[in-house]
């Protein structure tokens, strides 16, 4: 039997679009969790470029990296920073179905 050969998928390459950016970023931060968040972050970051994500965020690739990827926990202030440089911002809304 022949050997299947594979190679990993990496969804940062078929993160084209703005609207795909927002898709992706608006369903891991309505899931709550935290590695998701991080790891779309992530892709969305990879997909724009990493080199050029730490010199418009001044955070280190390798920081980014770490920050951004599915075991990382990003600050605040990294998060921040980094939705800015995506030209993103986060904005709250009421979710009323949980109120009262």
């Amino acid at each position: 039997m022949a050997k299947l050969e594979t190679t990993p998928f990496d969804a940062a390459k078929y993160i084209t679009t703005p609207d795909g950016v927002i898709d992706l970023l608006n369903d891991a931060l309505e899931s709550g969790h935290v590695p998701y968040i991080a790891h779309a972050l992530g892709v969305i970051a990879r997909s724009e470029g990493m080199t050029k994500l730490a010199a418009k965020t001044g955070v280190n690739r390798q920081a980014l990296y770490t920050a951004l990827s599915e075991n990382g926990n990003p600050t605040l202030d990294t998060l921040l920073k980094v939705m800015a440089a995506l030209g993103m911002r986060l904005k709250c809304e009421a979710d009323l179905k949980d109120a009262a």
